[in-house]
């Protein structure tokens, strides 16, 4: 007995095999890069949205592959033993120093190990490293996500990366956004993507673990003012322009009035909604719970929904990107783009018509980037060639020049291998060329109380000044006037007169002067005052 069990001793390990050496290589090499993961997760300063879909679900199944395979490896050396006598089989493999080739290949086995786990460590890094980057996310699949990608490259969001908002850090957000999202890649390798891609994202992460990470809500009030240049479609490409108050407002209490545009920020009012459609641009049914919270629900009265249909609808409480649901992805209009590249000086407006033409070959139905740019040249150039033959052949140059711009707008904002544009894509900031606000603030919205939702345009903003309304109709520009007449102290500089923090005071004591005015006593240099020659 004793004889026997030294002999099975004696018999090594099912482990020493080359199958379950390779299966025992990759379970270390992917145990050495989550080690190395993890910290890299632990002194980062920064969320790396992929870098936990490594270290908790990749690596690990490739560590739990490598131990398949270490164990299968066993399994066959099981089978392949059972041809041999238990003292046939060798303890350990016979290794000799002394021989060049066993020394050789002992050496090599050792430092090609090694490499492999370094350049499995290295590799793992660098390759969630990539999966962070916006080349991964726009051109990985290229054609499918060409037009999101080029409109995010241009948009105000340009240096914010995609996973970001798309992705975001936690195990939680990889598995929702990567794992249960295995049917995209199913979708673009066997080319069944919808033409254009569907918005809104319905599994968008929420504003406030996204854009409230940048963006401050209860630090956005007041007013904002903007100026918009519209350009005609008249021979001189009149430039009609109007400037207005964005009445941006607040939420918060504690920053100021609660009012505005951004008294939907929710942050003391609670705003819920049913759309009944995908893209969230038709919404029947509205219920604001405010600061006291008292609830008022309202209708669309033009197309009420029954009980039913509430009753089965998916409400959603609105939050930044419901009015904000273009940040990074914007597809302007023709008539926007053309606008902002006149008021950037890219297009000469003493081109006649030019505006109208512009438009015209933008707005064409195309079947291919290729043909749009085609016939975008094509078009310009025989227009003016046949209706302006002087200015033609004198501004050659300019017409080119501006053909090209025409092109680059194009390739920004329209993709129609995609089917993609400003129509597929809605911008709800503003209504002049989708619903957006006229979704809720149309004025058909009614309570049961008769309160409707307003539509009044100055809750919004303030026009002060446009360019094709009547002189006494618009707020005057010009140098500030100070409301008294300083008189020959005009020229002085204003902290001569304001002292920080305390209130006007003549440095010669006169009394009670609120009544007079500066220029009394101060006449201006060019002034005689009567009675003196």
């Amino acid at each position: 007995m004793d004889d026997e069990t030294k002999l099975v001793q004696k018999i090594p390990s099912l482990a020493r095999n080359y199958i379950s050496f390779i299966g025992a290589a990759i379970a270390l090499a992917s145990l050495s890069s989550i080690v190395l993961l993890l910290l890299l997760e632990l002194l980062q300063t920064t969320n790396a949205a992929y870098l936990g879909i490594f270290a908790y679900v990749i690596l690990p199944s490739v560590l739990v592959f490598g131990l398949a395979v270490f164990g299968a490896g066993m399994l066959l050396e099981r089978r392949r033993r059972r041809r041999f006598s238990p003292e046939e089989i060798a303890a350990f493999p016979k290794i000799d120093f002394n021989n060049p080739h066993s020394r050789r290949t002992f050496f090599s086995f050792i430092g090609l190990s090694m490499i492999f786990v370094f350049m499995s460590a290295f590799g793992s890094y660098r390759a969630y490293e990539h999966t962070e980057s916006v080349a991964f996310c726009g051109q990985t699949c290229h054609e499918t996500m060409k037009p999101e990608f080029v409109a995010y490259g241009v948009s105000p969001h340009a240096r914010v990366r995609c996973v970001e908002c798309h992705v975001g850090s936690g195990a939680e957000s990889y598995a929702r956004s990567k794992i249960t999202g295995a049917y995209q890649l199913y979708a673009v390798a066997f080319n069944k993507v919808p033409k254009p891609i569907t918005t809104p994202v319905h599994n968008m992460r929420p504003a406030r673990d996204t854009c409230e990470q940048c963006h401050w809500p209860s630090k956005f009030y007041g007013n904002e003012f903007k100026t918009f240049s519209h350009y005609g479609y008249d021979e001189q490409n009149s430039l009609r322009s109007v400037r207005m108050l964005i009445n941006v407002g607040g939420g918060d209490p504690a920053s100021g009035p609660v009012t505005g545009i951004h008294w939907h920020m929710n942050i003391a009012n609670e705003i819920t909604y049913i759309s009944s459609d995908d893209h969230r641009q038709v919404i029947p049914w509205v219920r604001i719970k405010d600061r006291q919270g008292n609830i008022t629900e309202y209708v669309d009265r033009n197309r009420p929904p029954s009980s039913e249909q509430l009753a089965k609808a998916e409400s959603r409480r609105m939050d930044c990107i419901d009015c904000h649901n273009r940040p990074a992805h914007t597809f302007l209009p023709p008539d926007v783009a053309v606008d902002q590249s006149f008021a950037a000086g890219r297009l000469d407006a003493s081109l006649p018509y030019f505006k109208r033409e512009a438009i015209a070959v933008l707005s064409r139905p195309y079947n291919s980037t290729d043909e749009a740019l085609a016939s975008i040249s094509a078009g310009l150039d025989q227009f003016y060639r046949t209706n302006y033959a002087d200015l033609y052949s004198s501004k050659n140059d300019s017409i080119k020049s501006v053909t090209k711009e025409i092109q680059r707008i194009f390739q920004t904002y329209f993709f129609p291998e995609r089917k993609t544009d400003w129509q597929t894509h809605p911008n709800n900031i503003g209504h002049l060329y989708s619903s957006g606000c006229f979704r809720c603030h149309d004025g058909e919205h009614v309570s049961n109380s008769g309160k409707v939702i307003r539509n009044d345009c100055n809750i919004c903003h303030t026009v002060i000044y446009d360019s094709a309304g009547p002189p006494d109709k618009n707020v005057k520009t010009g140098p500030f006037q100070h409301p008294v007449d300083l008189g020959g102290l005009a020229d002085h500089k204003c902290e001569f007169c304001h002292k920080a923090n305390k209130p006007f005071q003549h440095p010669v004591n006169l009394g009670d002067i609120s009544m007079f005015s500066c220029v009394e006593c101060h006449p201006r240099k060019h002034e005689v005052r009567s009675g003196e020659r």
